[in-house]
């Protein structure tokens, strides 16, 4: 935020913009780049909510590292929608609203609650605050159902975030007059794969076939591995209403029961989706290896391919494990057992061993190695979760990774060497050092060191941690205190590299029927290949950043769908006993992830009867004002489930 002067303020006083945060109600403070530490609040704020930028000055310096402020007057509404329960009266209506930053009920008028009912869930506009108002005036926007039914917590997670579901009848209509077939005039423009031996390895139940690999032996030892990538920018032509759709998604959203995808289906899962047994148009990066894994040529351009096989990762991690041409049962697609020509068991084998060489080499240069598990649900026909299981990554999974981090790395190289125009990088800067501190303090107490001395000795160190973690109880706490401690990856036209896998040179080509950003990059690429320089440079950085906003939405809502899940899972477990380990501490209380199932739960300070406890910042713990006893980040403890309240969306232990 940049600085202002107030020519109204009698003082003549300097005045600043800052974000307001009211995380803490007891202790709300302004945030401003201009100034190096939070502001304080003189007096109790009204007329105002979390994320608002406001106008402010500097009234004292309160104590060390921290101001005390004054608000102005309100430069910017950050946010206008609210998701809240509504109670209605014989004139009016409240709804209270469920964001737990928000800390006042919004005044419904009689005119503004349409079709709505007592006790439904709905979707509210702030129309108005005056001074003189305890509560904001609102209107009912949208009614999404009764609170705790499936679709109504579902479609307010989508509505709280802004998220359209469906296609306007518009841009389906432009969608069906695209064309299935593949023109001769297209193939003729193209380099032909079509005979290469071809294939992709997705998740099971993946629709949205983005990538393709062809496997082909030269001589002298040399092999062509071509990187084939669905031609979304052939069918999404700028300026068409399908294009600023696509734009104004910016990215395909995954539930825990669904997908939000960025193109309409005909798109993401026929025409573009690399099926097998069907002619595509990719744009490829082609590369010649040579017998000690090295690239010794690159190609770069529009393809057509046919791919041979569709892999799940089970299949193909079969292939890497068994080294047979056998899929069994258990493993198969097709539900039954099978066999691949052999051909393809050479070709998945040996692309596994230049992932593998390709992922040490990367680790040697500092690059970082999560492992986190991810956690999804199985579900029974009621969308209900029956199970919860954990994604792991294996070597087939890494496969495909390696391969597409190579042709990612290997455009954006082709970016910076020819500089004729702006482009898009995927770039990740350095970790926050006080974050890196704080981790550092965190994982002493666990036995483990870091070393923070340097960039290089981080990266490696932080791979020894993680290494070491394995298998540990405490494995999936510091795994996310550590993805917690790097900086957000984003998009823009500043190259500064990616720290995370210490590339000097990285962009996103490799997933366009998801990814917006992708869409742009083929672009950009197509127009190096034919020197037609500067089409794209317009707005090039705002796209870039508006992608990486839309990113971070799509992230909040897919991780509170795995939180609403899992507190539905949890609901027929109320006194259920779990062992976990503290997760977070704050001065209300103590986080606790359950070991089995990764679910996550608080235990109020309120409910630790044996003590009163405060909070300790500098040890991350509660500890008790008598016995000193300490409840402290990582500590293990038994649970039991005390409440899960869906409709709040969090779950409640007590301590045995």
């Amino acid at each position: 935020m940049r600085n202002r002067r107030n020519q109204n303020n009698k003082n003549n006083k300097k005045t600043y913009s800052g974000l307001l945060d009211f995380s803490n109600r007891k202790d709300p403070f302004i945030s401003c780049v201009k100034i190096a530490h939070h502001v304080k609040l003189s007096s109790s704020v009204i007329n105002y909510f979390h994320g608002d930028v406001v106008e402010f000055e500097i009234l004292s310096r309160k104590r060390k590292g921290f101001y005390l402020g004054n608000i102005l007057r309100l430069i910017e509404r950050k946010k206008k929608e609210y998701i809240g329960i509504i109670q209605i009266n014989k004139n009016f209506a409240f709804t209270i609203i469920e964001d737990r930053n928000v800390y006042t009920d919004c005044f419904i008028p009689s005119t503004h609650i349409g079709k709505a009912q007592d006790g439904d869930k709905v979707l509210i506009r702030i129309l108005d605050w005056k001074k003189q108002d305890l509560s904001p005036i609102g209107r009912v926007d949208k009614i999404l159902g009764k609170p705790g039914d499936h679709t109504t917590e579902i479609d307010s997670i989508l509505s709280k975030n802004s998220i359209e579901i469906k296609f306007s009848e518009e841009v389906n209509e432009f969608t069906k007059n695209i064309s299935e077939k593949i023109s001769k005039q297209d193939i003729e423009k193209r380099r032909d794969f079509r005979d290469t031996l071809t294939f992709t390895i997705d998740p099971t139940d993946a629709k949205d076939f983005d990538d393709a690999l062809s496997y082909k032996k030269l001589e002298n030892n040399n092999l062509e591995v071509g990187i084939h990538i669905a031609d979304v920018s052939h069918y999404v032509v700028p300026g068409t209403i399908l294009d600023k759709e696509a734009y104004n998604r910016a990215t395909s959203i995954y539930l825990v029961d669904r997908v939000i995808p960025m193109l309409p289906e005909k798109l993401s899962n026929k025409i573009c989706s690399l099926r097998p047994k069907e002619e595509k148009l990719t744009f490829s990066a082609v590369f010649t290896f040579n017998d000690k894994g090295q690239i010794i040529e690159s190609w770069f351009g529009r393809t057509i391919i046919e791919s041979d096989y569709r892999f799940s990762y089970q299949e193909a991690q079969e292939i890497i494990e068994t080294k047979s041409n056998q899929i069994s049962k258990e493993n198969s697609l097709q539900d039954k057992e099978y066999k691949v020509d052999k051909s393809i068991v050479e070709a998945i084998l040996t692309l596994d061993s230049i992932a593998k060489q390709k992922r040490k080499e990367r680790e040697k240069k500092g690059s970082i190695n999560f492992n986190k598990k991810e956690v999804s649900f199985k579900l029974n026909e009621d969308k209900d979760p029956v199970e919860i299981v954990f994604k792991e990554s294996k070597d087939a999974n890494k496969l495909i990774e390696e391969f597409m981090l190579i042709a990612n790395k290997k455009v954006a190289e082709l970016f910076t060497d020819i500089k004729k125009q702006k482009y898009i990088y995927r770039v990740h800067d350095v970790p926050d050092i006080e974050k890196l501190k704080n981790l550092k303090h965190i994982v002493r107490g666990f036995g483990y060191t870091l070393d923070i001395s340097s960039s290089k000795g981080i990266s490696n160190s932080l791979n020894k941690l993680l290494d070491e973690v394995k298998g540990k109880k405490e494995q999936n706490l510091i795994e996310s205190l550590t993805l917690r401690s790097m900086s957000k990856a984003e998009y823009s036209t500043n190259n500064i590299g990616h720290y995370g896998l210490a590339f000097i040179n990285y962009t996103h080509f490799t997933s366009p029927i998801r990814r917006y950003p992708d869409v742009l990059v083929h672009r950009l690429l197509q127009d190096l290949l034919n020197q037609q320089y500067g089409r794209y440079d317009k707005n090039l950085q705002k796209k870039s950043v508006y992608c990486s906003e839309q990113e971070n939405t799509a992230v909040k809502a897919e991780r509170e769908s795995i939180k609403y899940m899992q507190i539905k899972y949890m609901q027929d477990k109320i006194g259920s006993e779990y062992k976990g380990t503290i997760s977070g501490v704050s001065d209300w209380g103590i986080y606790v992830e359950i070991e089995d199932n990764k679910c996550e739960g608080m235990v109020y300070v309120r409910d630790i009867k044996d003590d009163r406890y405060f909070y300790s910042a500098d040890e991350q713990a509660l500890i008790g004002k008598k016995t000193k006893k300490k409840y402290q980040l990582g500590d293990s403890l038994q649970i039991e489930v005390k409440k899960a309240d869906l409709i709040k969306k969090h779950l409640d232990f007590t301590i045995i």
